[in-house]
C-alpha cells in the first residue's frame, strides 16, 4: 500500500498552505515561539473550563509528555478509552496523536491506487469538506460530544471562552468585535477550531526532534541495534509500505503515515467500556467497530463503495509511538488500544496469521499482504522496536 507519490505530497503541501501558510509553522523553528494564533490555539487546548464539568481540556486526552495521546498510564493499561468530562460516559477508542496530523489532507479517493487518504479521527469522519481543513473540524467534535466534553452547543462553547483569561488573543487576531456569542458564534465557532489547528501545526506539537531526525541531519549515530531495525523497517518487516520513511524527501521530514485506511486484523478490545454503556450503545456486547466503511455508510455511498472500507482505520504516525515519562508508563496501540507495548505490536505484526491471537474484530477487508506471516527473528522484533524508539521528540544530541 505504498501510494505515496509526488501528487500526494503536493497535494498536502498545498492543501496546508491554503489553510493558513501553516507548513513554514509545522517544521521546527529555532526559536519556538508560537504566533498569536497559536498561543490562542494553546489556550484553548489547555483550559479544562471548556467542558460541562469544567474538568476537561484536549489535553486529558492528548498531552504532550506522551506525544499527544492519552497520558493516564492506568487508563491505557485498563479501559483504554477516556471517560468525559461527565464521567460515567465513554467515547469507543482510544486517543489518537494530536501531533503530526496537520499534513493529513482532506479526505479524498485516489483512484489510482484504489484507496481513501486523508480525513482525522481513526474513521475519517472529519474529512474536511466543511472547513476545508480535517484538523479543524477534528478540534470542533470534542467539545460538544456527550462522552467527551459535552457542552451543549456553539453558543455555551462561546460563552465559556469568553472566561477565559486569553480573550486578548482573540481581539489581536481578529478584532474587536469578533468575539460576540450573540451575533457572531458560527463565526467564533469556526475561529476556535483553526486557532487549535494552528498550534497542533506549531513546532511545539510537531518539531521534529527525534534521535531519527538529529540522525538525517548527520547530527546523531544510531546504534548498530537501531540502523537493523531501520534496515528491516524499510525492507523485510514492510513498515514503511505504510508508514511511509520518505527520509530523501528534502522538504518534508518523514511523518511515518500515508494517510490511508487499513484493516490489520486486530482483535476487539474486551475492556472498551462501551460494551457495556447500553445507553449509547444498544448492541452491547455484539458492537462491532467498523471504522472508515460506517462513515461512508451513513454519509449515503453506495454499498459497493462502504463494504470495502468496512473495518478500516486510519494509518497512524509513528513518531513518539514510545514518547513516555517513565519506563514503566503504559501505552496503548491501535485504535482500540487491544496492545500495550510495542513489542506486542510488532509481534503482532509479524505472527498474526501463525500464532495465538483471537480472531480479528472485523473479518473482512483484512490486509494479507504486509503482515501476518513475515518470518521475522526474535531478534529481528527487538531491532524493529528499537528503531521505532528513535522516534520520539524531544532528543539531545
Amino acid at each position: 500500500m505504498n501510494i505515496r507519490h509526488g501528487f500526494t505530497l503536493c497535494f498536502i503541501s498545498i492543501s496546508l498552505l491554503i489553510i493558513g501558510g501553516a507548513i513554514q509553522q509545522v517544521i521546527a523553528q529555532e526559536d519556538n515561539t508560537l504566533s498569536t494564533n497559536e498561543a490562542l490555539g494553546r489556550a484553548l487546548f489547555f483550559d479544562e473550563n471548556l467542558s460541562i464539568e469544567r474538568n476537561q481540556s484536549c489535553a486529558t486526552c492528548h498531552a504532550p509528555e506522551v506525544g499527544f495521546t492519552g497520558p493516564d498510564s492506568e487508563v491505557n493499561a485498563t479501559t483504554v478509552v477516556y471517560p468525559g468530562s461527565i464521567h460515567t460516559r465513554f467515547g469507543n477508542r482510544k486517543p489518537p496523536t494530536a501531533a503530526y496530523a496537520g499534513f493529513s489532507p482532506v479526505l479524498y479517493y485516489d483512484e489510482t491506487d484504489e484507496v481513501w487518504e486523508g480525513g482525522m479521527f481513526w474513521d475519517g469522519r472529519a474529512s474536511g469538506d466543511i472547513l476545508g481543513d480535517p484538523l479543524a473540524e477534528q478540534a470542533q467534535g470534542p467539545f460538544l460530544a456527550g462522552p467527551e466534553q459535552a457542552l451543549l452547543d456553539p453558543q455555551h462553547l462561546c460563552i465559556r471562552v469568553t472566561e477565559g483569561d486569553y480573550t486578548n488573543l482573540f481581539t489581536e487576531v481578529w478584532g474587536d468585535d469578533f468575539l460576540n456569542c450573540d451575533t457572531n458564534v458560527d463565526a467564533v465557532y469556526v475561529a476556535i477550531a483553526e486557532a487549535i489547528a494552528a498550534y497542533e501545526r506549531s513546532s511545539e506539537v510537531s518539531p521534529f526532534s527525534s534521535k531519527y531526525d538529529y540522525y538525517l541531519a548527520g547530527e546523531a549515530e544510531l546504534t548498530e541495534l537501531e540502523l537493523r531495525g531501520l534496515e528491516l523497517f524499510n525492507g523485510d518487516a514492510l513498515c514503511s509500505e505504510c508508514h511511509l520513511n520518505d527520509a530523501d524527501d528534502a522538504d518534508l521530514p518523514p511523518l511515518f503515515t500515508d494517510f490511508t485506511y487499513d484493516n490489520l486484523g486486530v482483535p476487539a478490545n474486551p475492556n472498551n467500556p462501551f460494551y457495556a454503556d447500553l445507553a449509547a450503545n444498544p448492541a452491547g456486547e455484539d458492537w462491532v467497530d467498523l471504522g472508515l466503511g460506517e462513515f461512508l455508510q451513513k454519509s449515503d455511498y453506495p454499498a459497493d463503495v462502504y463494504l470495502m472500507e468496512m473495518g478500516k482505520y486510519k494509518v497512524p504516525t509513528l513518531r513518539n509511538v514510545d514518547l513516555r515519562p517513565s519506563e514503566d508508563f503504559v501505552k496503548a496501540y491501535m485504535h482500540n488500544g487491544v496492545f500495550t507495548t510495542l513489542e506486542e505490536v510488532v509481534n503482532f505484526y509479524n505472527t498474526r496469521d501463525t500464532g495465538d491471537w483471537a480472531a480479528p474484530e472485523v473479518p473482512v477487508n483484512v490486509n494479507m499482504s504486509e503482515l501476518g506471516n513475515l518470518g521475522l527473528t526474535p531478534e529481528d522484533e527487538a531491532a524493529i522496536v528499537a528503531f521505532l524508539k528513535t522516534l520520539s521528540d524531544g532528543y539531545q544530541p
